[in-house]
């Protein structure tokens, strides 16, 4: 049965091997000169007879240094330069109805479970093909080979999330598990997603320069303290042989934490161990509390939705996108305060005027902040190519200058609990599932994602998933506590879409790759979003009358 659903799924989209578009993918221009505001900006917060929703505080709140932005302003105005109050992200106005029926169920099944990141000979042909035989569309800079991010991860994890090769060598990359942002990221709203961090060689070496898995693990658990700024669980370790009090009690002993303590100006500091505490005493490897060490790259899948014979949603083998990000430039704290001065002067002194989107498809776009960001997307018949420069746009947005991110990122500091979660929150998603999962808390206490239902009366931005409407609000519009009950055990009762769902956001996602019009909005769309504005106006206020915070 398995191979009459692929069979017809390759004779209906395509083998899913990586295959030529015709557009010059590196033409430096935008057609949506407002690229970098997503499409969830543009959402109408207002409610008839009912108070506003408010989905923006999540992004746009009171940041935390180094992040100076502070953008609690934005949920209550839609804050836009002239070019924005147009809304382009025209894929959200589409009536998918007709392409929902026409694809059946098995058809996107077979399509979903078949990777288009690794042949069935183990082979990846996105990276053969960037080193081997690159189209000349896809050569940004016109020099005849791929200067940008290869694919180098194998999706093979070990029982402490690191990556291995055939061999049984480290590839570095070591994935992170986390509970998702609240909105666009819960997969009942089309799509799972994973995420993986790499540090330097220096942060994965001993003092002789030898590949550690003990330094880097410990490096890794560090970096965590230092974004979380809390204290890290680690399994016991020697400190006097890496010459750290880890656990910040005056002695160097067994230590089975990373204390977070660092204040310099007071004299408090931390330490990096192995190759990396000696290059931070040559002042080589800067460290700071809310930034990842100079070199610290991301990888991020995004990913269809499975369903198994027993009506369980998972992550599926198909990419919808695998995003890739590099940090490129230390930033100090007095930069960061000095660049979010500047914006603000800007904003102020050129109203109508967008800031450039500084990049390309190779070494990726700018987010002003010392990261750039790259990826691959779905090419119309299923496998993998370079997003284009303004397919890329967006990253910079998401993340640049919103209060919600950390150092350009979020996944770090909604890691799961080392001292509390399996293999201390360091596994990918085909090892163990969220199932089970706790609600995450936020700094009031309350439940995070009870809180953003309330704040928005639904689990998206655009209120339009019925599933989790039902599911949570009686038909006065009021959340069920049982079902809130529910939430504060197990998040994938809000989070997880129901099996007919999660099918129908596969083709309409796959509709978006057919028309490859992912510059128009790449949201898997089952019905016209009507929570949405197709114009805003200047000065515009978006109904919400009180500010909250995401932290």
């Amino acid at each position: 049965m398995r191979t009459i659903i692929l069979a017809i799924t390759t004779a209906l989209f395509g083998s899913g091997a990586v295959s030529a578009e015709p557009e010059n993918l590196g033409r430096l221009y935008l057609s949506n000169p407002a690229a970098v505001t997503p499409p969830q900006c543009y959402t109408k917060t207002e409610n008839e007879n009912a108070p506003a929703s408010n989905p923006c505080y999540v992004c746009h709140t009171d940041s935390r240094a180094p992040n100076f932005t502070n953008d609690l302003d934005l949920q209550l105005l839609y804050d836009f330069a002239e070019p924005a109050r147009t809304n382009r992200w025209h894929n959200l106005f589409k009536d998918r109805s007709e392409y929902l029926a026409e694809v059946s169920d098995e058809q996107i099944l077979g399509y979903v479970r078949e990777s288009n990141y690794r042949a069935k000979d183990g082979s990846v042909p996105l990276r053969e093909k960037l080193r081997e035989n690159l189209p000349a569309h896809w050569d940004g800079n016109g020099n005849g080979r791929w200067d940008g991010y290869v694919p180098d991860v194998q999706f093979n994890f070990d029982s402490a999330g690191f990556d291995r090769d055939a061999d049984g060598g480290y590839s570095g990359w070591r994935a992170l598990a986390y509970t998702p942002f609240p909105g666009t990221f819960f997969p009942t709203n089309g799509s799972t997603d994973d995420v993986l961090i790499r540090l330097p060689a220096m942060y994965q070496n001993n003092e002789q320069g030898e590949f550690d898995v003990e330094v880097y693990r410990i490096n890794l658990a560090i970096v965590e303290a230092l974004i979380k700024r809390a204290d890290i669980a680690i399994d016991p370790v020697d400190e006097e042989k890496l010459k750290v009090d880890l656990d910040k009690n005056g002695e160097l002993a067994t230590a089975t934490q990373i204390t977070y303590d660092w204040a310099p100006l007071e004299q408090r500091h931390m330490s990096y161990v192995g190759e990396a505490r000696l290059a931070q005493q040559r002042k080589e490897a800067p460290l700071s509390a809310g930034s990842y060490p100079l070199g610290t790259e991301f990888l991020h899948s995004v990913r269809y939705l499975d369903v198994d014979t027993n009506g369980e949603v998972s992550m599926a083998a198909r990419m919808k996108e695998l995003r890739y990000a590099r940090k490129v430039r230390w930033v100090t704290y007095f930069q960061h305060r000095e660049l979010a001065a500047d914006e603000l002067k800007d904003a102020h002194d050129f109203p109508d005027r967008l800031e450039p989107v500084i990049g390309d498809i190779e070494r990726g776009v700018s987010n002003r902040r010392g990261w750039r960001y790259s990826g691959f997307i779905e090419d119309r018949h299923g496998g993998l190519r370079p997003q284009s420069y303004e397919e890329l746009a967006t990253c910079s947005g998401c993340h640049g200058a919103i209060g919600a991110n950390v150092d350009g990122s979020f996944a770090m500091t909604r890691k799961l609990d080392a001292g509390k979660s399996f293999q201390r929150g360091w596994y990918h998603w085909d090892q163990k599932s969220l199932a089970g999962t706790p609600e995450p808390l936020r700094g009031d206490g309350q439940g995070e994602y009870a809180y953003y239902l309330k704040q928005v009366g639904n689990a998206d931005e655009y209120r339009s998933n019925g599933e989790v409407r039902a599911r949570f609000f009686d038909s006065e519009g009021a959340l069920k506590s049982a079902m809130l009950d529910r939430l504060a055990k197990d998040i994938n009762v809000l989070i997880m879409p129901s099996p007919r769902r999660a099918l129908d956001l596969n083709k309409a996602y796959r509709a978006i790759v057919q028309e490859q019009s992912f510059r128009e909005g790449r949201d898997a769309v089952l019905s016209p979003r009507d929570n949405l504005l197709r114009e805003v106006a200047e000065g515009q206020e978006t109904g919400v009358q009180r500010a909250s915070s995401y932290f």
